[in-house]
Order: C-alpha cells, then sequence, then structure tokens
C-alpha cells in the first residue's frame, strides 16, 4: 500500500513537473487571431471547444489598455510580440498544476482588436478562458 502511493505521487509530481517546463514554441502560440474571428461582433466573447475568442473596437489604444489589464491578470506574463508590434500573446498559468493558456490580442487592420484565448493541453478548458475574456472586456 505504502508503495503505491509512493508511485501515485511520483507520478503526479512528474506529471506537474511536465505541464509547468515543457517549452512553448512562441511561433506556434504568436499567431494571428483573425480566423477564429469570421463572425464575432464588438464586444462579443465567444466560447469555444478549449478556448475563446472576442474583438474589441478602439485601435492601438483599446490593445494598449488590454495590455495593461492582461499584465494585471494574476499568473499571466507576455509570453511573445508586443504592443508596438500589433500582435502579443500571453500565457496565463492554472494555479495548482500550471496549465499554460495562451491569449493573442492583434490589431486588425479594420481597426479592430481580435483576441483568441486557448489551451495548450487537452481539449476542455472549463470556460475559463471565456471567464478571462469577459473579465478583460470589463476591465477595460
Amino acid at each position: 500500500m505504502q508503495l503505491v502511493v509512493i508511485l501515485t505521487i511520483l507520478i503526479l509530481v512528474g506529471f506537474m513537473g511536465f505541464v509547468r517546463f515543457s517549452k512553448n514554441d512562441p511561433a506556434r502560440w504568436n499567431v494571428e487571431p483573425a480566423a477564429a474571428l469570421s463572425e464575432i461582433v464588438d464586444g462579443q466573447v465567444r466560447a469555444l471547444t478549449g478556448g475563446a475568442v472576442m474583438r474589441l473596437s478602439g485601435g492601438r489604444q483599446t490593445l494598449d489598455r488590454l495590455a495593461e489589464t492582461a499584465s494585471a491578470t494574476a499568473r499571466t506574463s507576455v509570453f511573445a510580440g508586443s504592443v508596438p508590434e500589433g500582435r502579443i500573446t500571453w500565457i496565463t498559468r492554472s494555479a495548482l498544476w500550471g496549465f499554460p493558456d495562451f491569449t493573442t490580442a492583434q490589431e486588425m487592420p479594420d481597426g479592430t482588436i481580435a483576441v483568441w484565448a486557448r489551451l495548450r493541453f487537452g481539449e476542455g478548458d472549463m470556460g475559463v478562458n471565456a471567464a478571462r475574456l469577459r473579465a478583460w472586456k470589463d476591465a477595460l
């Protein structure tokens, strides 16, 4: 019985280490979110399987305010890009396991900001990405 407990703990610690320390390629995650936003209207947040999308009006000024809001979010940091580049991706990790979610915001040619939040591992995010986007939108 003691061996089973020890093995279970080792497996859980190994899984946690894998999730927290796996490599994340900016070329895969700092990508244009426009493809996921074809039917989204201004201010709408739409949940997707494993993520969510949002479109905001206001151009670069909105992107700048969104960057400030994201930076103030717990366990969230810039992963790639920047506001001056017109596209920025943040990584947000869950509190317990450290599961990474990636959120990319980009200023589009029509002056809107396209935002795409998605998980890295698994298929379902239990609505956390849509909730995060709604919170960010409300904070603007």
